[in-house]
């Protein structure tokens, strides 16, 4: 065999190997954390009894959010913790958000409220909400999601358990369904997102907080100097810091909150390319720090992110390769026949569609009808892995473009379809 037949051949095997290794890794990891952890720790209704219950101060950064922020605030003022604060923080949004906040502190008497003269990002807020806040433990959610009464609870126990946790992450719902794009997310927040942290931490390292609902140690903020304002995905950028400063960052699946996800294409790609772009930042600012032996447990989280990164530019090459046979004639060695599955490609499928029932299954805990989104699930390999292997791709040229300290402000997300 040639020279470039034999890479040929070699990168074809490296597009289908590699999500199938890590769908097992994925699943293996998931079902340990399940028998061995998840699963001991009884009803999310019923959480542990603790010695002592802390004050605790819930954060909620808000930027054009006058639509949903009246139902976040409820949510949050019905949290069963018997003692905390909530500090919400109008990040000069442009509608009505900051006029009902100040009114809502007439209705709810745990409620302060910061206002921002102009869009500085949601990094800034939480720094801003972070130094005001009373609490040592602080639980940030996003102004549009509804946050279920126990998951302080769940969240906070994670971190009295161990004074090494620096931050906990919460298990994020899909609260819109009505589209495709929609039913597509219930599976992926749980078939994906849900099952990597599961696996991600038996094996070692959680890769980032979710944005949406995570719980942090303020000492531990304060040790690695709270978020940076100049990234991209905040959260990714903290769990990696907090990482390499030796704190633990953990996954508590029944601290729910429910959230509103993108279901046009535009929104959905805008979102996709700002986590695309967002772990392609950290890599590149902290790549030279993560050589050091003492960062070595980190060494599998950018492995694994370096290895998808690869895998995206393989299945852009591939695809490429056979468009242009389609038009010219392509050397023996670089042809690509077919794009549709073969035995190669019926054998992932099948793992994938064991990976999604397997998950589902798990996550009859937390919403007993879940399984109904199974059927919807054999969409996702051709929707949502082309979608993020082409964010991949765009994503690494602009993070290594974006200029070091430029600030990372937000735009209103797309909030799916009303």
């Amino acid at each position: 065999m040639s020279t470039d037949a034999s890479l040929m051949h070699s990168l074809l095997e490296y597009a289908f190997f590699y999500p199938w290794i890590m769908s097992l890794l994925w699943m293996s990891g998931g079902l340990v954390y399940f028998f061995r952890i998840e699963r001991r720790k009884g009803d999310r209704e019923s959480p542990p009894q603790l010695d002592h219950y802390p004050f605790v101060t819930l954060i909620v950064p808000c930027f054009n959010e006058g639509e949903q922020v009246r139902e976040t605030i409820a949510h949050l003022a019905s949290q069963r913790w018997p003692d905390f604060e909530i500090i919400a923080v109008n990040d000069g949004s442009g509608d009505d958000t900051g006029p009902l906040l100040d009114a809502l502190m007439r209705e709810q008497p745990r409620l302060r409220v910061l206002h921002l003269e102009t869009n500085q990002g949601k990094a800034m807020a939480l720094r801003a909400a972070a130094l005001a806040a009373h609490g040592e433990y602080i639980v940030c959610v996003d102004g549009d999601a509804l946050l279920d009464d126990y998951a302080t609870h769940w969240l906070v126990w994670q971190l009295l358990r161990n004074v090494r946790v620096g931050a906990v992450t919460g298990n994020p719902r899909i609260r819109n369904r009505s589209t495709l794009l929609g039913k597509l997310q219930v599976g992926e927040f749980s078939s994906i997102i849900g099952l990597i942290k599961r696996a991600q931490s038996v094996y070692g390292r959680i890769f980032t907080v979710s944005g949406v609902i995570a719980a942090f140690r303020r000492s531990a903020l304060h040790d690695i100097g709270y978020w940076h304002t100049d990234m991209v995905t905040e959260d990714i950028d903290v769990s990696w810091r907090l990482h390499m400063n030796a704190w633990e960052v953990r996954y508590e699946p029944n601290a729910l909150c429910w959230i509103l996800m993108p279901e046009t294409l535009r929104g959905l790609w805008r979102q996709r390319l700002r986590w695309a772009q967002g772990g392609s930042e950290v890599l590149l600012r902290y790549a030279r720090n993560l050589l050091r032996w003492r960062h070595r447990r980190m060494w599998p989280l950018a492995i694994e992110y370096l290895l998808s990164l690869v895998w995206s530019y393989v299945m852009a090459a591939i695809i490429v390769l056979w468009a242009v046979g389609k038009l010219v004639d392509v050397p023996p060695p670089f042809h690509v026949e077919s794009l549709f599955p073969q035995w190669h490609g019926v054998v992932l499928g099948i793992t994938c569609l064991t990976q999604f029932m397997l998950s589902l299954l798990v996550d009859r805990r937390y919403e007993t009808k879940i399984g109904r989104n199974y059927y919807w699930m054999i969409w996702y390999p051709l929707a949502y892995w082309m979608l993020n292997t082409v964010t991949s791709i765009v994503a690494l040229p602009r993070a290594a473009m974006r200029r070091h300290g430029q600030s990372a402000t937000w735009v209103s997300p797309d909030r799916g379809i009303t």
